[in-house]
């Protein structure tokens, strides 16, 4: 990690304590507090979660979406602040663990699985079944008008085109530092850094040329836009699974059967069409995990 990164990786840290510092902690005996990130996915997984444990266990959930980044959301979990929050294997295995991308999705697994069991006694449960990996994404005018299907075609371009990214993206081991240097994309100025879901309208509106969002982005079929092959296989898989304080599983093992029934539920597309549900239909979170899991996840 560079100097940089590891100054803002501090920085997010103590963000995190002042967060949770500020919420009254809750009394652990009857009470699960479930995380989010702070974009929509995240919240709406977390929303399931939270649905999901309550359906099936006599316990309270707090919810607290919308937390921040990665490295707050860990920080959070490590401080026992919060006792669940949906995390991606690969952000896990590169952004918190600091390994070098790999591709095989099952050695990522068992690497974050015991990982974080072992140094930060966090336990995986199953992953929910798809895989959001980033999205290169550009508009398909564009797309159709340079002749672009892959990230290497868009080298070509890149000298004159602007990039929007959003800040974790910018800094990560797995994120553009590595993928400017696998495709050798030089933009026409340093990308813009932005929260994420200010990517999608900026390049909509033609501020950007390309971002870099969610391949499970309901915004992405929306706003007409294609998302570019990664031909060089470089982003490593990023299957979506809860992740819960083993302290917790130990003193309420009903939470993990609750939320075993959620695995390999959700496809890409399904993902994507409950995300569109959110974002582009502006639907509520909570009807959106209700509608999901009585139609998936009956109760017995």
């Amino acid at each position: 990690m560079s100097p940089t990164a590891t100054r803002r990786w501090c920085r997010a840290t103590r963000v995190a304590v002042l967060l949770v510092s500020l919420v009254p902690a809750c009394r652990r005996g009857d009470r699960i507090v479930v995380g989010a990130k702070n974009f929509t996915e995240s919240d709406l997984l977390a929303e399931l979660v939270a649905q999901q444990i309550e359906r099936r266990t006599a316990l309270t959930v707090e919810r607290r979406l919308h937390l921040g980044g990665t490295f707050v959301c860990h920080q959070a979990i490590v401080a026992g602040e919060i006792d669940a929050y949906v995390e991606y294997t690969g952000t896990a295995f590169t952004a918190v663990l600091q390994h070098v991308p790999v591709q095989d999705p099952d050695s990522v697994w068992r690497a974050v699985a015991a990982e974080y069991l072992e140094r930060f006694g966090l336990v995986w449960l199953p992953p929910f079944g798809f895989n959001n990996t980033f999205a290169i994404a550009v508009r398909r005018a564009d797309a159709e008008r340079e002749g672009l299907r892959t990230i290497a075609d868009l080298a070509r371009v890149a000298p004159r085109w602007r990039a929007g990214f959003g800040y974790e993206f910018l800094e990560r081991a797995d994120g553009f530092p590595g993928l400017a240097r696998t495709y050798g994309l030089r933009f026409a100025a340093p990308p813009t850094a932005m929260e994420l879901g200010l990517t999608y309208r900026a390049l909509a509106d033609g501020r950007v040329d390309v971002i870099a969002g969610n391949s499970t982005d309901g915004l992405i079929p929306a706003l007409d836009l294609v998302v570019l092959e990664d031909d060089r296989r470089y982003f490593p898989p990023y299957h979506a699974a809860p992740v819960v304080r083993r302290a917790v599983l130990l003193r309420h093992p009903e939470v993990e059967r609750a939320l075993a029934e959620l695995a390999g539920r959700l496809s890409d597309a399904e993902m994507r069409r409950l995300n569109a549900r959110a974002d582009v239909e502006r639907q509520d979170l909570a009807v959106i995990a209700r509608d999901w899991l009585a139609e998936h996840v009956p109760t017995p």
